[in-house]
């Protein structure tokens, strides 16, 4: 199996052996989240949902995906009251809606994918975030022997992204897993307004 299938994820959440699995929020998101206006968010491949919990509560209307039927289980017994902000769905073919994201949140589901998939996940960030939106998260950089996770590298990352988002912070990670340990960086990147953007779609 590879590691885009739902059955590659679904057989680990079933048995387990979740090594990505933070148990909280990073210390960098509750920065974030204690400093920005809440608006509209997007948490896509969510796992556990821990996220979810902390952007309620912080005033955010957020939304939360992930195809693994096993991983929206567990979400759902995390979230408890706030179990309908989880949906089962395929994030490159779930239709969200006309209106757009102002932060879509990343946290281990980049290097989750195989790295031929990347140019898509990129084109699907800049279609489902407004102009001036912003995706935010930790990101894996470095070298993995045996992945997944897949890491970024410098010029991976630019490629993918400053066409439509332009790089604003970058960050090291103090409080990353054993599995991530010193590879991991907060990063935001910002969509372009439409007035930079020009005939750019």
């Amino acid at each position: 199996m590879k590691s885009n299938e739902m059955e590659f994820w679904d057989s680990r959440y079933r048995a387990g052996k979740m090594p990505w699995d933070f148990g909280g929020i990073p210390a960098a998101l509750a920065a974030y989240l204690k400093t920005t206006t809440p608006r509209r968010a997007l948490i896509p491949g969510c796992g556990s949902g821990y996220e979810v919990r902390a952007f309620h509560e912080h005033g955010w209307d957020v939304l939360a995906t992930d195809y693994s039927p096993a991983a929206i289980e567990r979400a759902r017994q995390v979230l408890g009251a706030l179990a309908d902000k989880v949906v089962l769905a395929d994030f490159f073919a779930h239709d969200f809606g006309r209106q757009k994201f102002d932060v879509i949140y990343e946290r281990t589901f980049l290097c989750s994918l195989p790295p031929e998939i990347w140019p898509q996940y990129a084109q699907r960030m800049a279609e489902l975030l407004a102009d001036g939106g912003e995706l935010i998260g930790l990101f894996f950089y470095g070298q993995e022997d045996e992945p997944p996770p897949y890491p970024l590298t410098e010029k991976e990352a630019q490629e993918l992204f400053s066409k439509h988002s332009p790089h604003i912070v970058d960050e090291p990670v103090s409080d990353s897993l054993p599995l991530f340990a010193g590879r991991e960086r907060w990063q935001v990147w910002r969509r372009k307004q439409a007035a930079q953007k020009g005939k750019t779609p």
